[in-house]
């Protein structure tokens, strides 16, 4: 009955994003038709990034390295273009995993309470925040996501837990954990591999980690996207292909492709994050010593 209900509203709230969405392209066509992103690249980057992001290969992480080295969308608008971009395919993922996956009704909904809180409150800062900021976040951020997918390939991290649920300090030190995963989204900092970490350490069942996230993602950028999306600070013309190509992409990872080695594709992953930190902590660098 629960999960029928939490179903239910994860179609809700998603929808509201979605009508606000749609006034926004229909009151700024021009703006949509003048945008840098390629309408040509634009359906095979949607489609791939979010096929991914379904086996937990984060598209922030991917998002942050190919947006800006394709000149599709300023640094200023990037954390409002991820957080957007990603709205509707993380819905389908969501749909997809808890019905299928079992947790623990307590702790799922302790964990998206906690990350939607951080994600209402994030974007009223993050708008507010310079592009070199943004940029220094982001490399940093780069590095940590980073960090976290090479403890897992080396396997630093522990794994193995069998837990469904969490009870007493557990339960809010994951709670503050989300809280703060929630806030750094709107930075332009995914969660996915944030969330996955805690839920190893917590002791859960792996497999638990991806209703956790995409549970907690599907209410918590939804609030925030709705946010970026009345400061104007995102790409429309992305948003609106990863809308669609992007929830593609997520159909045929969960339907047609039962399992995905991704092992050797997660080191491409590292060093490519890895890179784009030191090009864009080298670039933030470089203005600060001109200025």
């Amino acid at each position: 009955m629960f999960k029928a209900v939490l179903l239910g509203l994860i179609v809700l709230v998603n929808l509201s994003f979605l009508i606000i969405f749609i006034k926004d392209l229909m009151s700024h066509k021009q703006e949509l038709k003048e945008e840098p992103a390629s309408s040509k690249g634009l359906p095979f980057s949607s489609f791939i990034i979010f096929f991914l992001s379904t086996f937990g290969i984060s598209d922030f992480a991917i998002g942050t390295v190919l947006y800006p080295k394709m000149k599709w969308v300023s640094m200023k608008k990037l954390p409002g273009t991820l957080n957007t971009q990603c709205v509707i395919p993380v819905a389908t993922m969501a749909l997809s995993y808890i019905s299928s996956i079992d947790v623990g009704v307590k702790t799922l909904v302790v964990c998206i309470v906690a990350q939607v809180i951080g994600a209402y409150i994030g974007p009223r800062f993050v708008v507010k925040l310079p592009e070199r900021t943004i940029k220094l976040f982001v490399g940093f951020g780069l590095i940590v996501a980073a960090f976290l997918i090479f403890a897992g390939q080396v396997n630093w991290i522990p794994s193995n837990g069998t837990a469904t649920e969490l009870y007493g300090i557990k339960l809010v030190i994951t709670a503050l954990l989300l809280f703060a995963y929630g806030a750094l989204n709107n930075i332009g900092i995914g969660s996915y591999a944030l969330t996955m970490v805690t839920v190893y350490l917590m002791g859960m069942n792996p497999i638990a980690a991806f209703p956790i996230m995409m549970g907690a993602c599907t209410f918590s950028i939804p609030v925030g996207s709705i946010q970026f999306v009345k400061f104007g600070e995102y790409s429309r013309k992305i948003t609106l292909f990863t809308s669609t190509f992007g929830v593609l992409g997520v159909l045929v990872a969960v339907f047609l492709v039962k399992s995905l080695n991704t092992y050797m594709l997660k080191w491409l992953v590292i060093i490519v994050l890895l890179y784009s930190s030191y090009t864009m902590l080298i670039s933030f660098v470089n203005k600060k010593v001109k200025a």
